[in-house]
């Protein structure tokens, strides 16, 4: 077998250099072998006088680069093995720059990190209008910055702001987008990149600088309007970061430090850079959860699993139009069924205002909007239904009604057809009794908003089969959403583990610890918004009404709070009323602190310092985590930190929960449950026998 990673061909003078042609993953990677290849045959094209010019391009169909493989990132030591790893790079790079022929890379799919670094070095870019193209340097989301030259290239060709909205962000950039910001030269489709590459390589290009562009080139050569650039967008990843990543800090300082100086001296600093960041905390917990996403991507046979190719959404509302949306904007043609015209209406403006939204960010065209809009399908009986491979249930929160549901519509489905329900705390192992096949059933729990929340909980019960799992698995995966699976239990996983968080918090405010202390201290350990706020959000009713489940599956250690249940009965159900713990306005904004509900709480304030806040809300997540393992919920602590960082935004500069865990030392959880337990005097801290046995035997979570 050929292990080549690069191919090489000279056709009349031009050499064409191939990547991917005996890559059997679904993604080429940049690997150490490749980057000697390519030293050697760049070395090879150098010694040639009669060499007239170099084209890059992918054997691979929709991927050109998809930069370097974070096996090799994650297996740096030390910030000199790293940094010069990065230098034996830019050398290799450095020579596909300083070649004195014409030099151009065709992209067609996939151009990130390395890749892009090695297309910046050719003279041109021209790339594919394939969906799949797409551009960006992403280094920032594993906690480091470009190593192999982005960070000198790109400015340099696209200007300093529009680089930094980039390299600070990770964002990638489509076709289109890339030549209106002059990333690349030319768009056009994909078979004829190959076609064309002779006639562009030696065209010479007239791009007119448009008023604004030689505005904004002359404002970054001007040191004092780079001082402000930089002070800007500083300020801009303080406020989205809290300075929970150092990356985009270090990009900001590097650039402002390098910018403008020779090409040594810049790369040098970059490499410096990448060594110091590849070696912290955070790096290494975002290259730990890079790699949980990946591995939750992989499913065995995946091309041999049937794909749903129309869907069905029984409920309209907001989720039940969320779902719709989903299977819309991914070509499912789905029916939207309720057993009245508002359901359907609620429905189908919640995912025109999702497309809507795309389309003023020019993700989708208006012709695409119109045609997915309205692929949606509204009824108010089952007529379709037999042509649907998914049907979803989004009804009320009611185990009567949904069994009702169930056992209807099983008589107007094919044999082949998954039933599923996004219900989000009842028990799925019950709702299949409704049905007369229920191998084909199981829960399918979306979070809300739909269009936002990247994980879906797919849930087992004793009689589904594993090609039901396998199948919805590869649906959720086609939606491009995250999938976990999870066995039945009151809360499934997310939720059963988010539930002693709120429940805590409710219990601080109880206790007299203020609502702003409370918050302040979830949003300074990195959660996206405060306890008190996320109530709202969710719906206190809601936290209310799950409560009460929790305790009646779980028992005394799961005992609700009062405070909830009386908010509710004051009216107060959160930012769906624009009442809860915050005022909310018309437009959904938070505004101050609800004086009605500070009625509910003691007069008598707690001071409380935050780390012990901190540490009341999180170890009873931890300690309900180890009973979920215990229990064999989840099958490893990998799921539980997956489901929980794309689940409720669990910082993931932490690395996931028991990622946390386990780095903050078992033994000093364990002593710390123990003593709120004899603190609070309830079971609610009663120590999981689980989380006890590691402790005794010297384990960690991701040591199992």
């Amino acid at each position: 077998m050929n292990n080549k990673k690069i191919s090489i061909e000279q056709k009349e003078g031009i050499y064409y250099l191939g990547f991917g042609e005996h890559e059997t993953k679904s993604l080429t990677v940049i690997s150490e072998e490749t980057l000697l290849e390519m030293d050697e045959a760049l070395s090879e094209i150098k010694g040639d006088k009669n060499a007239k010019g170099l084209v890059l391009f992918s054997h691979k169909p929709g991927c050109f680069l998809a930069g370097m493989d974070v096996s090799v990132i994650q297996s740096l030591t030390s910030e000199i093995e790293a940094s010069q790893g990065c230098e034996k790079g830019q050398e290799v790079f450095n020579k596909l720059e300083d070649l004195k022929i014409p030099t151009m890379a065709l992209v067609d799919g996939v151009c990130l990190g390395g890749g892009l670094e090695m297309a910046l070095s050719c003279d041109k870019i021209i790339c594919s209008d394939n969906k799949k193209t797409a551009l960006g340097l992403p280094e920032v989301m594993l906690g480091v910055l470009p190593g192999f030259g982005g960070t000198y290239r790109l400015p340099r060709k696209i200007g300093l702001t529009t680089s930094l909205d980039l390299l600070l962000t990770g964002k990638q950039v489509k076709a289109k987008k890339a030549k209106r910001m002059g990333l690349v030269e030319a768009v056009m489709p994909a078979e004829r990149l190959l076609e064309k590459a002779a006639e562009y390589l030696f065209k010479k290009e007239s791009h007119n600088k448009t008023f604004q562009e030689t505005l904004t080139e002359k404002a970054s050569e001007n040191f004092l309007a780079r001082g402000v650039i930089f002070r800007k967008a500083r300020q801009t990843v303080l406020e989205k970061t809290k300075g929970f990543y150092p990356a985009p800090l270090k990009i900001l300082e590097h650039l402002e430090a390098s910018f403008g100086k020779r090409r040594s001296s810049y790369l040098s600093n970059e490499a410096r850079m990448f060594g110091e960041l590849s070696q912290t905390s955070q790096s290494k917990a975002l290259q730990h959860v890079f790699f949980l996403h990946d591995n939750a991507k992989k499913l065995e046979q995946k091309d041999k699993i049937s794909s749903v190719r129309q869907g069905a959404v029984l409920g309209g509302g907001t989720m039940g139009g969320g779902i719709a949306w989903l299977m819309a904007n991914s070509n499912q043609s789905p029916i939207l069924k309720d057993i009245n015209l508002e359901g359907l209406e609620l429905g189908l403006k919640q995912s025109s205002s999702v497309f809507e939204k795309a389309l003023k960010r020019r993700k989708i065209t208006k012709d695409e909007f119109e045609r997915k809009q309205r692929s949606i399908k509204p009824s108010l009986s089952f007529d379709g239904f037999q042509r649907s491979h998914l049907v979803i249930e989004a009804v009320v929160e009611n185990m009567d009604i949904k069994k009702k549901v169930f056992s209807e519509v099983e008589n107007y489905v094919s044999d082949d057809c998954l039933l599923t329900t996004n219900t989000s705390s009842l028990s799925i192992n019950e709702m299949a009794k409704a049905l007369k096949n229920s191998s084909r059933f199981a829960g399918l729990h979306f979070f809300n908003p739909v269009n936002k929340m990247p994980l879906v909980e797919i849930i087992r019960h004793e009689g589904v089969s594993e090609e039901t799992i396998n199948r919805l698995y590869k649906w959720v995966l086609d939606v491009k959403k995250t999938p976990i699976v999870v066995n039945d239990c009151p809360g499934f996983l997310v939720n059963r583990i988010l539930a002693p968080f709120l429940n805590e918090s409710a219990y601080l405010l109880e206790q007299g610890v203020s609502i702003e202390s409370i918050d302040k201290a979830v949003l300074n350990f990195g959660m996206p918004m405060g306890a008190c706020r996320l109530m709202d959000e969710v719906g206190i009713d809601v936290c209310s009404h799950v409560g009460e489940i929790m305790e009646a599956g779980l028992g005394p250690r799961a005992k609700a709070n009062q405070l909830s249940h009386k908010a509710v009965e004051a009216g107060l159900l959160g930012k769906k009323n624009g009442k809860g713990f915050y005022l909310y306005d018309d437009s959904g904004k938070q505004q101050d602190i609800n004086p009605d509900i500070l009625k509910l709480l003691p007069d008598q304030k707690t001071e409380m310092d935050e780390t012990t806040i901190q540490m009341r809300l999180i170890l009873p997540m931890i300690n309900e985590a180890a009973n979920i393992l215990d229990e064999k919920i989840v099958d490893s602590a990998d799921t539980v930190d997956l489901g929980l960082i794309f689940g409720i935004g669990f910082p993931p500069f932490r690395g996931g929960l028991l990622k946390y865990a386990d780095s903050e030392g078992l033994e000093r959880i364990k002593g710390a449950i123990e003593k709120f337990a004899s603190e609070v005097n309830e079971q609610r801290y009663e120590l999981s026998p689980y989380l006890k046995k590691l402790v005794e035997n010297k384990q960690k979570f991701y040591e199992l």
